[in-house]
C-alpha cells in the first residue's frame, strides 16, 4: 500500500482532472497539447509510485525529483492551455501535490537509512 504522505492519491486526483480539462481542448490539439499535458500529468503518480518502492534513498529522490519536473511541465501546459482559451476557469491546483511531494522529499533526505 502506497504512503498517504507521498501525495500519490492526490497527484491521482490531479490526472484525472486534467482528463476531464482537456476533453474539452480542441480536436486539432489531439495529438499535441492534449497528449501532452496527459503524458506530463501521468508521470507525476507514476514515478511516485516507482520511488516509493525503491529501497535506496538516493533512488527514492531520483524518482520523486522526476515526478517534480514532470509537475513543474505539467503546470505550464495547463498555463498554455488557459492563454490559449482552452481553459475556462480555474486552473486544475498542482499545488497540493507539489507541496507534497516536496515534504515527502524532505523527510527521505533526512532520514537515517
Amino acid at each position: 500500500m502506497l504512503c498517504r504522505s507521498s501525495g500519490v492519491a492526490e497527484a491521482h486526483r490531479l490526472v484525472l482532472e486534467i482528463y476531464r480539462v482537456s476533453e474539452r481542448f480542441p480536436k486539432r490539439e489531439l495529438y499535441a497539447l492534449t497528449t501532452q499535458v496527459r503524458r506530463a500529468a501521468v508521470s507525476v503518480p507514476a514515478n511516485i509510485v516507482e520511488g516509493f518502492k525503491k529501497r535506496g534513498k538516493p533512488d527514492k529522490l531520483r524518482y520523486f525529483n522526476i515526478a517534480q519536473a514532470s509537475l513543474e511541465e505539467t503546470r505550464y501546459y495547463l498555463w498554455l492551455a488557459r492563454d490559449l482559451g482552452y481553459i475556462d476557469g480555474p486552473l486544475p491546483d498542482v499545488e497540493e501535490v507539489s507541496r507534497l511531494l516536496e515534504s515527502y522529499m524532505k523527510r527521505i533526505a533526512n532520514s537515517e537509512s
